[in-house]
């Protein structure tokens, strides 16, 4: 691979020393092996049992036929199984990757529920549209007859890159406007590489660029122009922003340097692995190497943290959660993955505050936390954790990663919009059968509708506000060649 000091793993973007290479050579290999494992690929789609109620398709948000393509990969048609999987999916194999398929289809299957462990849909999913990939199968977007009409799109995340495709197929003028550098939202600055591989997002992104669809990068709506100016260019408008607010942390000492948001320190993994020039990475701020890392929260973000924390060459990384194992929120499977890397998981625990000393008293040094237990149900009907009066305890910490989940930014601020409708959260308020919110012609989907959900859910909405702002379109457009 390289020399005998260093070594570089595919997908990962980062170079790690030899040692902790090599305690990491199975991990790192396994997760994109999975994704290509010919072999296996026919072997685990022929144990589907093609039952008679597919539990596995009626879980997935797509609604992806999923017993369908596994027949045809069993059978090693590979060609009709990808055209099948992509009919209803504008990423299938960004979802095969990333999907947290022990909560949805795999999680659902027959097989797993006889005790013989689920049929691998997701690695089936992403080496059939891999493989379409690697043969020329994905074809260009098949651009329709032009409408005359366009739409303003503002996100480059997975809402707004489906809806996009999917209103451009339809022959409308489709323009994305976002305020990264690079398309992608989340997929490319906030998943790790050892989990989507970079190259997996731009190609998607140059192939909505070959098929018209103009990308404004660098481009924030309130700075470079209001909402108002954007509805004055277009014909209709997607707010499809996704939810970027991180959750604070109130506890004394969270202002201390080394308590970062974890949004920060992915963004900035991620960057370097694009060989980027980051400042905050460089110096040590936003990089693990040789410290002892505590975590904070229990969702895919938090994990995502831990197991990028070990890929740096920390001297240990744990994640402290308020609730117990069972009511966690993110992925069993990635808590498994990160258990055998050597993160230690405190649960019933939560920050209390924050120690810190140096120049000036500002460096952080450890988490002082007190232990929780799980009370009542809370309104969404999980226990809600409560203080145990058993006492606290102390974590040695260089760097505090708070990873509490995100949410919406005052968007009718900051796109100076004020007739645009939020929810209590902050939300973007949408008709629940139009998806269109409180100004006409502006519609919203994803992330900043629904809160902070799985990219599944925000393709699934793209796909469905695409439809919506068609008709939409064709309406007004009827309208105004009767009134001519």
């Amino acid at each position: 691979m390289a020399d005998d000091a260093m070594l570089k793993f595919v997908g990962t973007g980062q170079v790690y020393p030899e040692k902790r290479a090599a305690e990491l050579r199975a991990e790192d290999f396994r997760e994109i092996a999975d994704r290509y494992a010919i072999p296996d690929a026919e072997e685990q789609s022929g144990r589907c049992s093609q039952c008679g109620v597919p539990y596995c398709s009626v879980h997935c948000p797509l609604h992806n036929h999923i017993p369908d393509w596994l027949r045809l990969t069993a059978e090693g048609r590979l060609r009709e199984a990808y055209q099948l999987s992509n009919s209803t999916s504008t990423m299938p194999e960004i979802c095969g990757r990333i999907c947290p398929q022990d909560r949805l289809c795999e999680g659902n299957c027959v097989i797993e529920f006889s005790g013989h462990g689920a049929v691998t849909i997701g690695s089936v999913e992403k080496f059939i549209t891999d493989t379409a990939w690697e043969q020329g199968w994905v074809e260009p977007v098949h651009v329709g007859r032009p409408k005359g009409q366009s739409v303003g799109v503002i996100g480059a995340g997975p809402a707004g890159l489906a809806a996009a495709e999917y209103l451009r197929e339809m022959g409308y003028d489709v323009h994305i406007y976002d305020r990264h550098d690079r398309s992608g939202g989340l997929l490319t600055y906030g998943i790790p590489g050892f989990k989507l591989e970079k190259y997996v997002v731009q190609r998607r992104v140059e192939r909505l660029e070959e098929a018209g669809i103009v990308f404004h990068r660098g481009f924030e709506v309130g700075r470079d122009a209001t909402l108002g100016d954007l509805r004055a260019r277009h014909d209709t408008i997607l707010i499809a922003t996704g939810v970027y607010k991180a959750r604070a942390i109130k506890a004394p000492g969270v202002g201390a340097a080394g308590v970062v948001e974890a949004l920060d320190y992915l963004t900035a993994s991620n960057r370097k692995g694009f060989g980027d020039a980051v400042p905050e990475f460089d110096d040590g701020s936003l990089d693990a190497e040789g410290k002892h890392v505590v975590v904070v929260g229990g969702g895919d973000t938090a994990m995502d943290c831990v197991r990028t924390a070990v890929r740096q060459g920390a001297a240990s990384v744990k994640c402290l959660y308020r609730r117990d194992r069972a009511n966690m929120p993110g992925s069993q499977r990635e808590v498994a993955n990160a258990e055998e890397e050597g993160v230690e998981f405190v649960w019933l625990s939560a920050p209390e505050a924050f120690d810190s000393e140096g120049n000036g008293g500002d460096a952080v040094t450890g988490v002082r936390a007190t232990r929780m237990r799980l009370g009542a149900p809370d309104a969404s009907g999980r226990r809600a954790p409560e203080l145990d009066p058993g006492g606290g305890f102390q974590l040695q910490a260089d760097l505090v990663i708070k990873a509490l989940g995100f949410e919406a930014e005052d968007l009718p601020r900051l796109f100076n919009a004020d007739g645009l409708g939020v929810t209590r959260w902050g939300t973007v308020r949408t008709d629940g059968k139009t998806m269109m919110t409180s100004l006409d012609g502006v519609f919203a989907a994803g992330d900043i509708v629904r809160g902070a959900s799985l990219v599944v859910w925000a393709i699934r909405d793209g796909r469905d506000v695409a439809a919506h702002m068609h008709a939409w379109m064709r309406a007004h457009a009827d309208a105004s060649a009767q009134a001519a």
